[in-house]
């Protein structure tokens, strides 16, 4: 009877579990119990990871607010070491000392054994090599340097052609003994050609001549070179100054002559314009030739004619204000540089644009052979812009020395 009791129990027990529950005669689904939402976290994004084997003044200067005696000692002293005897004068010859960084970089030159900072300066990033690269004030020592190969600077350079040429062809010859550079009386007239160009001449020689040597290609080109086809020559580019020398020698230290040297932000301008981007210049082609010179390069990025040659002897004779507008000249603006197309015409006296083609103008023949074969390129004086369709300005140029 006992046992018959405890069966029952169970019996009565399991049919109340697994049974589904009834409610008003309908069989209710079993309960499935919700997955609890968590809250999703929304990452904030990372913020780019910065480089710091690549030094920039925009960050320094525009961003920190930073000024140049901030980091930079004026002058430095190795000045008498970087430039030998009567070429050493005081300048800023070398990169800031390690406790101009420590304020703000101090976890960055802890940052391993071998620290990326480091190279910005030096050499190989080790205690026991000190060895840095030249400073870019230098000029020519850094640009061969690998530091110097495909160096572009943060800063544009804000120079007055007007106020300098004025000073420089004032009719009376300044000449100061201690002056590294002489001055000799100038004109922009073009009765005086022997003058015209002497304050040019100061700060802007041919670059890389040919001279007398029987080599005119900067770099050697292949055999049997076709007539026509282009190869950079000697003599192309004319130089600009790339270190302090011409400059200190008026505005020296102690020469009282504003901007001073410590004046640095006067001409040293963060640099807010893009390099031209309608150039004739193609990289593959410098490549093919092996152009590695700096600045040979940084010339040849803002020509609009790749092929022009300014050692060329009749280029030689013309004054540099038969092409160029010194005193409109804003360093800052690469459109006041651009040689306007009229100046290829020779003022009438014949050149490249003619009235007629019988003339000898050699824009009146490539438009003619364009006209008659679109597929023609304008390899006289372009390399790239030769495939493109003739520019208005060029026509113009042709039709108003067409007789009327």
């Amino acid at each position: 009877m006992a046992a018959f009791l405890v069966l029952a129990s169970l019996l009565f027990l399991t049919t109340h579990l697994t049974l589904p529950t009834v409610v008003y005669g309908v069989a209710a689904k079993p309960q499935k119990r919700q997955p609890t939402r968590r809250p999703i976290k929304r990452s904030t994004p990372k913020p780019p990871k910065i480089d710091f084997s690549r030094f920039s003044h925009v960050t320094h200067v525009e961003t920190k607010k930073l000024a140049c005696d901030s980091c930079h000692e004026f002058p430095t002293s190795n000045w008498k070491d970087v430039r030998v005897g009567d070429a050493a004068f005081p300048d800023v010859t070398e990169y800031p000392q390690h406790a101009t960084c420590f304020g703000c970089h101090r976890q960055q030159f802890f940052d391993g054994p071998r620290p990326v900072i480091c190279s910005n300066c030096h050499v190989a990033i080790s205690p026991r090599d000190t060895t840095r690269y030249p400073f870019p004030s230098l000029g020519e020592p850094f640009f061969a340097s690998i530091k110097g190969d495909q160096f572009v600077s943060d800063f544009g350079i804000h120079f007055s052609h007007e106020i300098h040429i004025e000073i420089v062809s004032r009719l009376n010859p300044f000449s100061d003994k201690n002056s590294k550079v002489h001055f000799d009386s100038a004109s922009f007239m073009q009765e005086k050609p022997a003058d015209a160009d002497a304050s040019c001449k100061v700060c802007h020689q041919t670059y890389q001549p040919q001279g007398e040597a029987a080599d005119e290609y900067v770099t050697k080109p292949p055999k049997n070179l076709p007539e026509d086809a282009f190869w950079l020559k000697k003599g192309a580019f004319k130089t600009v100054p790339m270190t302090h020398t011409i400059c200190f020698t008026c505005h020296s230290a102690d020469g009282g002559l504003t901007p001073a040297p410590t004046d640095c932000n006067t001409c040293h301008i963060p640099s807010t314009t893009k390099e031209p981007a309608h150039i004739d210049f193609d990289p593959k082609v410098a490549a093919t030739m092996g152009i590695k010179d700096n600045l040979t390069l940084m010339k040849w990025r803002k020509r609009e004619s790749g092929v022009f040659r300014h050692e060329w002897f009749s280029h030689q004779e013309l004054s540099c204000a038969n092409c160029h507008t010194p005193t409109a000249i804003d360093t800052l603006d690469e459109k006041t540089k651009k040689v306007p197309i009229k100046s290829c015409g020779g003022g009438g006296e014949g050149c490249h644009i003619t009235p007629t083609t019988d003339d000898g103008g050699i824009l009146n023949y490539v438009i003619d052979q364009r006209k008659t074969n679109p597929a023609f390129q304008c390899t006289k004086c372009h390399i790239v812009f030769g495939k493109e369709p003739i520019p208005q300005s060029h026509l113009d140029a042709v039709n108003a020395l067409k007789p009327k």
